[in-house]
């Protein structure tokens, strides 16, 4: 994977990284709502390292056999909130192989050892308990990961902030980091003329918009900003 594609990428927000997926025309896949950092500023972008958990730790040292500096390890514990199954032992591994963060459907626990270790750590919630089974592993237990709606593997990209987790395929990677990078440029613009007392709706044209639906009430506002070259939603 291109290393300046994925610093770029790590310097984009998932909101401009979802508009860009709809722009692009590719699949906006955000994890749930209830996956979130477990402290606000962590963020994190990278390759997609997967890992079902079956109840041992060892899956995850096992994964990072085959990581790369910079993955993000992608735990499938099936969204289960009965147990945690990545600690700070784990994660001071994770960190130490130099991946560039853990994404868990599940829970974790040793938060404030998780915090101090500043392992950028995305999940559905903390408890005590850890596994109390050991399932049957399956063969391709490392292949692929399951997150909410979403299967994901390492052809994928993974990007986390204060917003939540979105997935990106690698094959359209570079457009869709291209489409954020100009929606990002066209926001600050227009934010930065409303600091200094511009309007939104004076920059948006937004009489010429409301006259023109007068006209044709079929007539978008998404359409009339792309005509204006300001369009910021897709």
């Amino acid at each position: 994977m291109n290393s300046e594609l994925i610093e770029r990428l790590g310097a984009l927000s998932t909101p401009h990284l979802a508009d860009a997926c709809l722009r692009t025309g590719v699949v906006v896949r955000c994890a749930p709502a209830s996956l979130r950092p477990i402290a606000t500023a962590m963020r994190c972008a990278g390759r997609v390292r997967p890992a079902r958990h079956v109840g041992s730790v060892d899956v995850f040292l096992e994964a990072l056999e085959a990581a790369e500096r910079g993955d993000v390890l992608v735990v499938d514990n099936g969204g289960r909130v009965d147990e945690a199954c990545v600690g700070d032992l784990v994660t001071l591994e994770v960190r130490n192989a130099g991946l560039a963060g853990i994404v868990i459907w599940g829970l974790h626990r040793d938060t404030p050892e998780l915090l101090e270790i500043g392992l950028p750590v995305f999940s559905l919630g903390t408890l005590p308990t850890g596994p109390q089974r050991l399932d049957k592993r399956s063969p391709d237990v490392l292949a692929w990961a399951r997150v909410g709606d979403w299967v994901v593997s390492s052809d994928d990209l993974v990007a986390c902030d204060a917003d939540g987790v979105v997935f990106l395929p690698g094959e359209r990677l570079a457009e869709i980091v291209q489409a954020a990078e100009m929606i990002r440029t066209t926001e600050r613009r227009q934010a930065g003329e409303m600091h200094a007392g511009r309007s939104f709706r004076d920059q948006a044209a937004f009489g010429q918009y409301l006259a023109r639906r007068r006209q044709n009430p079929a007539f978008g506002f998404r359409e009339h900003l792309r005509l204006i070259g300001g369009a910021i939603e897709e």
